[in-house]
């Protein structure tokens, strides 16, 4: 079995090595990344949600970065909601800030009764370049 090559962005190790989990692990061309929360710091969750939410792509962000990867590399998303039809409108702003431009990648929308404290969750699959 091969080991796994893991990515992780600057700063969270911590949290990554309390939980036991990578960031995201790199097979081929392709990047997994782990669900991404609006955490703080600390990893405490953010309570306004459109700030969780917005805090989550930068996570996600700075994996992606970690990694040599973009949104523009996002071929594949799945988002997971506490309650869907209450903050839709706002991930859908949030979500449009990350991916403005078509071809936008395929999404899978799932709702959820927990996600430890949190409301929201994305993880993605990208295409690394190059």
């Amino acid at each position: 079995m091969a080991k796994r090559d893991a990515v992780f962005p600057l700063g969270r190790q911590a949290l990554y090595e309390q939980n036991a989990y990578s960031a995201a692990v790199r097979s081929g061309d392709l990047l997994f990344v782990s669900g991404q929360v609006g955490s703080r710091e600390d990893g405490s969750p953010e309570p306004d949600f459109a700030t969780q939410v917005q805090l989550a792509f930068d996570n996600l962000q700075s994996i992606l970065e970690a990694a040599g990867a973009s949104f523009e590399d996002i071929v594949d998303v799945t988002s997971f909601h506490t309650d869907p039809e209450a903050q839709f409108a706002t991930w859908l702003e949030v979500k449009a800030r990350a991916f403005p431009d078509k071809p936008y990648p395929n999404w899978t929308a799932v709702g959820v009764t927990w996600l430890a404290g949190f409301d929201f969750e994305i993880k993605v699959i990208a295409r690394l370049p190059g």
